[in-house]
């Protein structure tokens, strides 16, 4: 299985899905990466995303950033902005920690894109091929979607991409 975007160029994500692109009242990105799953086995059922910056621990206080995560996507591809009129399932990012500002749940269950406060940073956009719909709703916690996902996934495939500060 393979993951593409139109979104990335050369390894770079462009601006627009980014802090230099259009972010909502507290100044989460908003505009979600168009993405393309290939090669899947024939027996997907759906697909969950998981997208982190792990470049975030210094700047953070320790932890890895959470962008996005979501789940029951039947489709093998998404639109750019999709996140915004999902008719899939999405669970909250870390623009909702202590350190993303403390904002409410249901206003960061959606994808909450790049904004590298120190340097450039490599995002990891991890998508998973499931042999089920995942039993969650929007505003789900990443570890109750990796508990969903248990004995479930049938591929697993990796992009990763930078953005600069």
């Amino acid at each position: 299985m393979k993951i593409t975007s139109d979104g990335i160029v050369n390894g770079v994500i462009l601006d627009k899905y980014g802090k230099r692109g259009e972010t909502n009242s507290f100044g989460m990105p908003i505009c979600s990466l168009p993405l393309k799953f290939e090669d899947a086995p024939s027996n997907t059922v759906s697909y969950a995303i998981f997208l982190e910056d792990k470049d975030a621990y210094p700047v953070s206080g320790g932890f890895s950033w959470v962008h996005w995560t979501a789940c029951n996507i039947t489709k093998p591809e998404l639109q750019e902005n999709e996140s915004q009129n999902a008719s899939f399932v999405q669970g909250v990012n870390s623009w909702m920690s202590m350190q993303g500002g403390s904002n409410p749940p249901e206003l960061c269950s959606y994808y909450g894109g790049m904004a590298p406060p120190d340097k450039k940073h490599t995002y990891e956009i991890n998508v998973y091929a499931l042999d089920c719909m995942l039993n969650l709703e929007n505003g789900f916690y990443l570890n109750e979607l990796f508990n969903a996902m248990e004995g479930h996934i049938l591929d697993h495939c990796l992009l990763k991409a930078t953005y600069d500060n």
